[in-house]
């Protein structure tokens, strides 16, 4: 191993993905490239619970914004329709990411950065808005649901 991980992070990479496509597995930064493999798993599920994120937030001001033009509205649909259709293309691609078990971690820390972001953009009491999440799975990622205005 020529380049240490802490010392040029970029170049590492590039002579690890040389030293496995050359088969030079006596060569590999074993510990390293496990942390990283892992943590490139631990990308696509902040990924995941980002996209949920936002996608609760503009649901939460859909419901409880009262103070809105149909401009707002409309954005606010328009960026709910793509977060979802960019969430299922995420989960089209990572399968393993729909394990319950996985997705209800995405859908708490999502909701709960979500509602923070509603909080913060309408300057709604906190108060107003419900602890846990009163939204599905189903009704975040799907197409058919919208909330009832509050």
């Amino acid at each position: 191993m020529s380049v240490r991980y802490d010392d040029d992070f970029f170049t590492w990479t590039q002579e690890q993905a040389a030293f496995l496509k050359a088969r030079r597995y006596d060569q590999l930064d074993i510990e390293n490239l496990a942390d990283e493999v892992e943590s490139m798993g631990k990308s696509e599920i902040r990924e995941f619970a980002s996209r949920v994120a936002l996608i609760c937030a503009h649901l939460l001001k859909l419901e409880y914004q009262t103070e809105r033009t149909d401009k707002h509205e409309r954005s606010w649909q328009s960026t709910v329709r793509t977060q979802r259709r960019q969430l299922r293309r995420h989960l089209e691609a990572n399968p393993g990411l729909k394990n319950p078990a996985i997705t209800g971690r995405a859908l708490d820390t999502g909701w709960n950065d979500g509602r923070d972001l509603a909080v913060r953009e309408t300057e709604i009491d906190p108060d107003v808005f419900p602890d846990d999440c009163p939204y599905s799975f189903d009704q975040i990622a799907g197409d058919d649901f919208w909330p009832p205005r509050a």
